[in-house]
């Protein structure tokens, strides 16, 4: 594999990242609008679900900053190269 089909891959599971994020982050917005943005207002199992759902975008986010610094360093190193 070329460094170049890594970096394609690399690009890629980023995109896919971002887009389990954006969904997740969607699910949640909709939670939130039908109970106008309170979480105190949902029912105990709609809270739990909730919590998972912002946990799991939480990581994704935080998979999405590490992706992003290895896709600039990589970009960095191909520049000095």
């Amino acid at each position: 594999m070329t460094e170049n089909d890594e970096n394609r891959r690399a690009v890629e599971e980023y995109q896919r990242v971002v887009l389990a994020y954006e969904t997740l982050d969607r699910e949640i917005d909709t939670l939130l609008t039908a109970h106008r943005g309170n979480h105190d207002d949902m029912s105990a199992e709609e809270l739990q679900r909730y919590r998972a759902l912002a946990r799991e975008r939480d990581e994704l986010y935080n998979t999405m900053r590490y992706m992003e610094q290895q896709l600039l360093e990589n970009d960095d190193n191909a520049s000095d190269a």
